[in-house]
């Protein structure tokens, strides 16, 4: 089945994405990536799903600096920024999430957001108004003064997206920011992605393995299978997908249900 162009609706912010043009990545012969193209524009959330070993977290690292194709470009805003490393993107308007925390442990949590925001040149008193503003919309207010190693799983996934709205990006590259989340609190925290995307006005990629939060808050879905790009849609076009399905699920399942 053809892919649709991940770059069809490119008009709706004219000169304002984040894109990965025909990237691939190999690693001592292993073929990661096999020239795959995303866009994010401002204003949406676009999924990016696949089966383990599909190549989604290898992508993020490309697009946020932390590791370069093998081929390939990635743009931010127009502007080829595919050998700027991480922190000079991030001056830009980019950030993520990581799926292990990266908080500095030491600090309460009211200081780990502080520091991101002082990161990318906040004066102190703004980085506290960030903080403080964050903090209440994560649901993290309670905890502010506590130090970021006690907080459980769950929380400490909400601080690490806390850490990267603190730096007002532009984009969002969230890798798995629901895993570890009790399934009650994951409508909560689907209303934290459409905040960044209909307050903030950031564009999100996000990366889960949570299907109804990918399909309650996406306006498109890209899908990686092998280190290519399966399929891109809408949530019900990726839904109605027999080649997503085999991919998740295998051939013969697809074909069994196909035939019941």
């Amino acid at each position: 089945m053809p892919v649709p162009d991940a770059s069809s609706d490119q008009g709706r912010w004219p000169g304002e994405s984040l894109r990965a043009t025909a990237v691939s990545r190999s690693y001592e012969g292993v073929q990661a990536l096999r020239e795959v193209t995303v866009e994010v524009h401002r204003h949406e959330v676009v999924g990016l799903i696949g089966p383990n070993g599909a190549g989604k977290s290898t992508l993020v690292n490309l697009m946020s600096g932390f590791d370069r194709p093998t081929s390939g470009a990635i743009e931010l805003d127009g502007h080829d920024v595919t050998r700027w490393p991480a922190h000079r993107r991030g001056r830009k308007g980019l950030a993520r999430t990581f799926q292990h925390s990266r908080s500095f442990r030491g600090l309460s949590v009211r200081e780990n957001v502080e520091v991101a925001a002082i990161g990318v040149g906040a004066r102190p008193r703004d980085a506290r108004r960030r903080a403080t503003e964050l903090l209440e919309l994560l649901g993290l207010a309670a905890r502010a003064d506590a130090p970021a190693a006690s907080l459980p799983h769950g929380d400490e996934r909400r601080l690490g997206v806390a850490r990267a709205l603190a730096t007002e990006p532009h984009y969002v590259l969230m890798d798995e920011p629901a895993a570890g989340l009790p399934e009650a609190e994951v409508p909560d925290f689907a209303a934290v992605v459409r905040a960044v995307r209909d307050d903030h006005e950031a564009g999100v990629l996000l990366i889960d393995h949570n299907m109804a939060l990918i399909m309650d808050v996406c306006d498109r879905i890209q899908v990686l299978d092998q280190g290519r790009m399966l399929a891109a849609g809408t949530p019900a076009e990726i839904r109605d997908n027999l080649d997503v399905a085999a991919a998740y699920l295998g051939e013969s399942a697809v074909e069994e249900e196909t035939e019941a």
